[in-house]
């Protein structure tokens, strides 16, 4: 069966579309006495031991996999902690800018580790997409887009580890999807485990509240193994400059689902900037899709051995 050229771009949209409301759930912890890090560890830790229990193969494989799996491992797992604490801690607009640089800090990262070059048509891509985000996010009273705050500097920080991780993503392909994403949710998992003492939260309460949410917490954990799995599908598909520009996909989810759930209203510049981010998303999913044409070879030399990789 045929994978069609396109499935890169929908494994991403609906990993972003994921992480548009799974901040919705994590508020419904909070509210229940379970903090950012307690939360990050109970649902990252289902998710961790849902991925080993279904790809068991892959999990012991981790034990011969590459240095550089642990550290995007690391960089991925304090991303998503940094992110998870930031927007619980502070002002959720400021985070989500701060955030959201994420492509800024991609371009030089997938040049330096990738080889990547952004070429014109991919940079009018990222170029309409930030533009996109800075409309959704930018608020003239909230000031320049530069930390001042703990939770400020947690978006930032989960900005660029994002980038950095996704970025290295694509140099580990010799690992599975499946491998990848069980290293992910350990990071994640040790991230957090890493910062539990300093939670205001004493271990027998957060226990006791864990269990008194695990079908929610259960629930999450499910939703994250689904939501990993689909993103390295298509991280591992397609460059990083243009995977980056169809994350934004999910600050057009988040606002709907905010104004669905959280009652907030969708102002005239959000729809400006979610129709800029859709088709960002769609012009970058076109040129994955789209084959480009191989120059053709000198006279005189062999044609170009095929070494098995092609992706599709």
């Amino acid at each position: 069966m045929k994978i069609p050229a396109s499935a890169p771009t929908a494994a991403l949209l609906l990993g972003a579309s994921l992480w548009g409301v799974v901040w919705y759930p994590y508020r419904l912890l909070a509210a229940a006495g379970i903090d950012g890090i307690w939360a990050t560890v109970a649902t990252y830790g289902v998710a961790l031991v849902a991925g080993i229990a279904i790809f068991p193969r892959e999990a012991l494989r981790l034990a011969r996999a590459p240095r550089l799996a642990i550290v995007m491992a690391l960089a991925i797992g304090w991303s998503n902690l940094a992110y998870v604490l930031g927007v619980l801690q502070g002002e959720v607009m400021r985070v989500l800018l701060l955030f959201y640089l994420a492509p800024l800090w991609t371009v030089p990262l997938a040049r330096l580790l990738l080889a990547e070059r952004l070429d014109r048509g991919g940079f009018a891509v990222m170029a309409l997409a930030f533009a996109g985000a800075m409309a959704m996010l930018w608020k003239p009273e909230l000031g320049a887009p530069w930390p001042t705050t703990r939770a400020e500097w947690l978006g930032l920080a989960a900005g660029f580890l994002f980038a950095l991780g996704n970025v290295l993503i694509r140099r580990l392909d010799t690992m599975t999807d499946a491998g990848k994403s069980i290293a992910i949710w350990a990071g994640v998992t040790f991230a957090g485990a890493v910062h539990l003492p300093m939670s205001a939260v004493p271990a027998a309460a957060a226990a006791s509240a864990i269990a008194a949410k695990a079908g929610l917490v259960a629930a999450i954990g499910l939703a994250l193994v689904t939501m990993s799995l689909a993103l390295q599908y298509g991280l591992a598909r397609m460059p990083a400059t243009r995977a980056i520009v169809i994350l934004l996909f999910e600050l057009v989810v988040a606002a709907v689902a905010a104004y669905v759930l959280a009652g907030e209203v969708l102002r005239p510049r959000d729809g400006l900037g979610a129709a800029l981010i859709v088709a960002a998303s769609v012009a970058s999913g076109w040129m994955n899709a789209t084959p480009k044409p191989k120059p053709k070879p000198k006279r005189g030399s062999d044609p170009e051995p095929n070494n098995g990789n092609t992706r599709v």
